[in-house]
């Protein structure tokens, strides 16, 4: 077993490596993998070691892409409107997530699409 002594300069053992963040409900996420790499999404659903996504857009809430959250970085935090109506099992339009997405690029200065 290699201690963290042991280990090469910038990395750790498997052991003391913190376990990746899950994707929660109403996460704003980037797909690091794929054809839609470094598109924003919106976290509408998960399931286990996926997550449901959608930007209402090419994905849009009536079909969501299914995508393994190792395939996905995490956003700081999205607490909008529609992250509310989320939360709370209301439905969302694809407009509105669209709108949220774009405002919350927009705040990033970010050039990301969606």
């Amino acid at each position: 077993m290699i201690t963290a002594s042991e280990a090469p300069p910038g990395t750790l053992p498997p052991e003391t490596k913190p376990p990746p963040e899950k994707p929660a409900l109403a996460d704003v996420v980037v797909s690091i993998n794929g054809r839609d790499e470094g598109k924003y999404f919106l976290v509408i659903g998960t399931d286990g070691d996926y997550s449901i996504i959608c930007n209402g857009k090419r994905r849009s809430v009536e079909k969501p892409k299914r995508k393994k959250n190792k395939h996905l970085k995490l956003e700081e935090g999205y607490d909008g409107p529609v992250a509310v109506k989320l939360k709370n099992g209301e439905q969302v339009a694809n407009i509105e997530i669209r709108r949220a997405l774009g405002e919350y690029i927009a705040t990033r200065g970010d050039k990301g699409g969606m």
